[in-house]
């Protein structure tokens, strides 16, 4: 048996992420590793742990054994405190131990995912610890790669690889993640229609209705009249979705036509990741 067609695309995605990462802190010198990044109390250094650390628990390494110091103040939550150990355990290596860590730790995971023979719909126990059909953790683990890699082309001043197969797939996360974000969060009334116009490397439009009793849809149809429509590029909206900028700091690259009060509640609750 080989790789099931419809995992391909997480796979491939996962593939050219965790390899443009590795091109970026490959020459880095020891200082460049400590440089802060978007994402509060990391620095380029502990991004990559945490890549490295995330995939060495989808290879079934044992987790480190391992306690966190008490005044990370950006730890606010038991999730963030999982996600740290394998962050705050790396936080005294050096650049040459990151590098050898994250090669071989790519090269195991990549095998690993060649060989891959189970069926999409496999229940398997994420690297956040839930279990998630394989198609689902495939998909989370590329999305969650190539945001990363993002973080670190800001923070090196390196940018690219927004239109790469990592944004097609964190695109299509983030679509479907709009309905339970418009309705659960943002809380729109019944019957109105919320349209993303997103411009820039990744383009697309959607459409996310609100039916009579308050259930959301998304499409690619164009709504006439829509209650509100948000018009913004690709990087913004990727930023906003991922938790890494809030809407206020965008000012006028974001355009709202239609209800603003609806508009604003969308953009606050926006982001996907804590």
């Amino acid at each position: 048996m080989t790789v099931h067609p419809s995992l391909q695309s997480s796979i491939d995605a996962w593939t050219h992420s965790i390899e443009a990462i590795t091109e970026l802190v490959t020459p880095l010198v020891e200082g460049e590793w400590s440089r802060a990044t978007d994402l509060p109390g990391w620095s380029v250094r502990d991004i990559v742990s945490h890549v490295i650390g995330l995939e060495c628990e989808m290879l079934g390494d044992p987790r480190p054994i391992h306690t966190l110091p008490r005044d990370l103040y950006h730890v606010r939550s038991e999730s963030a405190r999982r996600m740290e150990v394998q962050v705050d355990v790396r936080r005294h290596h050096t650049a040459p131990e990151m590098l050898s860590e994250l090669e071989y730790t790519v090269i195991r995971r990549s095998r690993q995912l060649r060989n891959e023979t189970r069926q999409p719909d496999t229940v398997v126990r994420s690297a956040l610890g839930e279990e998630r059909t394989l198609e689902f953790v495939l998909e989370q683990r590329a999305f969650d790669v190539w945001a990363h890699e993002q973080d670190l082309r800001r923070a090196l001043g390196k940018p690219g690889n927004l239109d790469s197969p990592g944004a097609l797939v964190a695109r299509d996360l983030l679509v479907r993640a709009l309905p339970g974000i418009v309705t659960n969060r943002a809380e729109a009334p019944a019957r109105s229609t919320v349209v993303f116009d997103i411009s820039g490397p990744v383009e697309f439009m959607r459409t996310v209705r609100v039916d009579a009793e308050g259930k959301a849809t998304v499409d690619g149809s164009v709504s006439l009249g829509p209650t509100v429509t948000l018009t913004m590029d690709w990087d913004a909206f990727h930023r906003l979705a991922c938790g890494r900028i809030r809407p206020s700091t965008l000012g006028d690259q974001i355009k709202i036509d239609g209800d603003h009060e609806l508009a604003q509640a969308i953009l606050d609750t926006i982001a996907v990741t804590p």
